[in-house]
């Protein structure tokens, strides 16, 4: 799965770049014989609905020569918006000091969900500040990430 996720950033990335963004992140997920694959752009200046449009043109005429993903799927492309999901070690060091909720691939603890302050990434690991104690996890046992946004009164 890593392989073809990095098959698939490889062939992305450079369309997406090449039109003045960011690859934040790709999510590509089989739903039987259908699946979807989801491209998050970011661009400081932001994202709007055109740029999509755009982004998403570039990259089927891509998807469409290379064919890397066998069957039907639906593109879509999308800002990462405020509930982004974090990716990289890069993302989670960005995004320091905010709430994030994790979700492991295996079970720490008795559990594989977690939300807390995110208190910064040492080496390959990501730290988690939770009810006072502190939580690292490597970037590797993470499956999902994303910011919790703070709507402040």
């Amino acid at each position: 799965m890593a392989t073809k996720h990095a098959a698939l950033h490889a062939l992305i990335e450079p369309v997406v770049a090449a039109m003045g963004f960011e690859l934040w992140g790709i999510d590509h997920l089989s739903q039987g014989k259908h699946s979807r694959l989801v491209i998050y752009i970011e661009r400081e200046s932001g994202v709007s609905v055109e740029d999509c449009a755009d982004i998403s043109r570039q990259v089927s005429a891509v998807m469409d020569v290379e064919d890397p993903i066998p069957g039907e799927y639906r593109l879509e492309v999308s800002s990462p918006g405020m509930a982004r999901p974090l990716y990289t070690l890069d993302h989670f060091t960005r995004y320091q000091g905010h709430d994030v909720a994790l979700k492991l691939r295996t079970a720490f603890d008795g559990r594989r969900k977690f939300q807390g302050l995110l208190a910064g990434v040492e080496g390959d690991e990501v730290l988690l500040q939770i009810d006072g104690e502190e939580y690292c996890f490597p970037i590797e046992s993470i499956d999902a990430a994303q910011i919790v946004p703070r709507f402040d009164d």
